[in-house]
């Protein structure tokens, strides 16, 4: 064989061979793109995608609880309850009631009263961007 094609060979033979360090180059590159943090995160995908995606999530059950207030009493008081014993809590009576969603505050409301069933009018929603600062 010549130079040349023996060159041309181990070309060939190389590209065939190192897959690895082209998928090593592509991960570096895409590091190097992430490194200076999330700001170039952007949706790629169609609106259609996103409507797929909700779709996913829609049905997952939450837990949702109202808050009426809380307290802290040792375990001597705490023994001593019975019925009829009154436990004073941090809430002022008219005060608006916490919703927490799986124990996340998102919003503060007023009890109502529906069909003999308890309910709660909602008078102030959290922004998203506030439950997430409570996160941090």
């Amino acid at each position: 064989m010549n130079d040349e094609t023996e060159n041309v060979e181990t070309e060939k033979v190389e590209k065939e061979k190192d897959p690895w360090a082209e998928a090593m180059n592509e991960q570096a590159e895409a590091e190097a793109d992430t490194a200076a943090g999330f700001e170039n995160l952007e949706d790629e995908g169609s609106p259609g995608d996103e409507e797929i995606n909700m779709e996913v999530i829609l049905d997952v059950p939450v837990d949702i609880s109202m808050e009426i207030g809380r307290t802290k009493i040792n375990i001597r008081n705490l023994l001593k309850l019975n019925q009829g014993s009154v436990i004073e809590l941090d809430r002022l009576a008219g005060e608006p009631m916490d919703v927490l969603v799986n124990g996340t505050l998102i919003a503060h409301g007023e009890v109502v009263v529906v069909n003999d069933k308890f309910g709660i009018r909602l008078t102030d929603v959290i922004s998203p961007v506030e439950r997430i600062k409570k996160l941090k």
